[in-house]
């Protein structure tokens, strides 16, 4: 019997790797953290301070103490007790292949290595691993991942199969919304889906179709709505009438792909650059980084509040 994992090794705590350690925290986990930056364990704590009130309106899990946060600037003393560790190294392949072949050496064989890249392969990481790569796999989250449910799940070339299940039941039980990806993609599924949607927003302003505050304002007051309950290919069934996606494709396929055919495939010159830049600081309204990141987890709080209640509903 594989041991249930109750002890998770977090390296680099940036962003992603601070938002991880709060969310291990308060599922009841023991975490130890390592990350080599000046000042990195001052800027992890208080991270998880900030992030705790809002973990607590979700709900804390039977043991949950930020006092169970561990850190240490050692790697090998960081993974040394370690079930599972999370990574969250800068994107870069030579750094990830020289640290997994650093981990593969150091951990035991049942010892999970998830990376939270967001567009490099495991196929590609996993090559430094000489002993173990089957351990190895894609645990991707959408910032920030104490909030944001989703997980994207990827294995390479030589991870097994019965890493993706124990990884994947791990996530599902921290509340996680996991999806399992059966090839590799450069920047995996939800990336890719937001780089098209950005990609055509670039469009129509450079366009001069709209400017970025009502590119913004068409998405999160119109389809983002909507998004946020169901995905768009189950929207589309609605949206089919009594005769639901069917009578979808036979009303909507000329017009879709007609659509399609005029997306934009911008270019990001310097003109484009600033116009975009130009844009997003009007849009802010002299609002800091700080404000806008609470505006956002209020709102989502409240969402993921509804979609809770939603859930519970028979």
């Amino acid at each position: 019997m594989v041991k249930s994992i109750q002890r998770v090794a977090i390296i680099g705590t940036g962003t992603i790797g601070a938002s991880w350690a709060a969310l291990f925290l308060a599922r009841g986990l023991d975490v130890t953290a390592t990350d080599i930056a000046p000042g990195a364990e001052a800027r992890l704590r208080q991270y998880i301070d900030q992030a705790w009130p809002a973990l607590e309106r979700i709900g804390l899990a039977e043991g949950a103490d930020r006092q169970r946060l561990r850190f240490t600037a050692n790697l090998a003393e960081a993974v040394a007790s370690a079930d599972l560790v999370q990574e969250n190294g800068p994107e870069r392949i030579d750094f990830k292949t020289a640290l997994y072949e650093q981990l593969d050496r150091l951990l035991p064989a049942e010892v999970l290595i998830a990376s939270s890249s967001s567009g490099l392969t495991m196929s590609a990481i996993q090559a430094g691993c000489k002993l173990h790569p089957e351990r190895c796999v894609i645990g991707h989250p959408f910032n920030p991942p104490h909030l944001i449910p989703l997980v994207e799940i990827v294995g390479g070339a030589r991870t097994s199969e019965a890493t993706i299940t124990r990884v994947t039941a791990f996530y599902d039980g921290l509340g996680k919304r996991t999806v399992r990806l059966r090839k590799e993609m450069p920047g995996h599924v939800a990336n890719r889906l937001a780089a098209a949607l950005f990609r055509e927003i670039v469009y129509l302003v450079s366009e001069g179709v709209l400017d970025v505050a009502d590119a913004d304002t068409a998405v999160c007051w119109g389809p983002g709505l909507r998004w946020g309950v169901m995905g768009p290919s189950l929207l589309y069934h609605l949206g089919g009438g009594a005769g639901g996606i069917e009578h979808f494709f036979d009303q909507f396929t000329g017009p879709l792909t007609a659509m399609w055919r005029s997306l934009g495939d911008p270019v990001i010159t310097p003109e484009v650059r600033r116009l975009m830049i130009a844009g997003v600081h009007k849009e802010t309204d002299g609002r800091s980084l700080e404000a806008l990141a609470a505006q956002r987890d209020e709102a989502l709080l409240s969402l993921l509040a509804a979609r809770a209640g939603e859930s519970a509903r028979p």
